[in-house]
């Protein structure tokens, strides 16, 4: 429950553990998706993100690649996803090479934009920063400039009889948020 009117995508928006592993994602609807990130707002319009995109059915050793740098935690119930990515950041502008400070924040106005457009086509996507960056840096050939930051499963919230149960419940609990006055400063 919201404490204040805002539009429903926001409240439908969540990040489940469980996903259907019998359902894949439309490539029309996963290009939308990335085409939602693209028109994010960047310093400088930098847009210095970039995506790794494994679609499990359709290029299984890619996706295997991305899950292999994910933390140990987050395999289990990854395994299940249809669409793993994994969130590049450009640490440096193109314009006048220095570093930009403000990419990792750039990289989540972009995964966020992509989340809403998911959430509006009915799937839903699960970020985390729970990556092992240098496993990603070599495996990905990444250059010097660029750095591994996040991940995120993306696919149909669901059942899943394979998955532990344990995340099932995770699922299950509440959507708690912190009250306003707990985030807003004012002086």
């Amino acid at each position: 429950m919201t404490d204040n009117d805002i539009l429903p995508i926001f409240r439908q928006r969540r990040s489940p553990y469980v996903f259907d592993p019998r359902r894949t994602v439309a490539r029309g609807d996963l290009d939308a998706l990335f085409e939602a990130a693209r028109w994010a707002m960047s310093s400088y319009n930098a847009q210095p993100w970039r995506y790794i995109v494994g679609v499990k059915a359709d290029n299984g050793a890619l996706w295997q690649a991305i899950h292999d740098v994910l933390v140990e935690g987050n395999k289990p119930w990854t395994a299940f996803a249809p669409v793993l990515v994994l969130g590049i950041i450009e640490t440096t502008f193109e314009h006048n090479g220095k570093p930009n400070k403000a990419a990792t924040h750039d990289l989540g106005a972009a995964s966020a934009f992509l989340t809403m457009e998911a959430t509006a086509r009915g799937l839903s996507v699960h970020q985390m920063i729970g990556i092992e960056p240098e496993q990603a840096h070599a495996a990905f050939g990444l250059t010097d400039s660029q750095e591994a930051y996040s991940a995120l499963a993306i696919g149909y919230e669901g059942e899943n009889t394979a998955l532990d149960a344990k995340y099932v419940e995770r699922d299950r609990g509440p959507r708690e948020r912190k009250p306003l006055h707990e985030i807003i400063i004012r002086r």
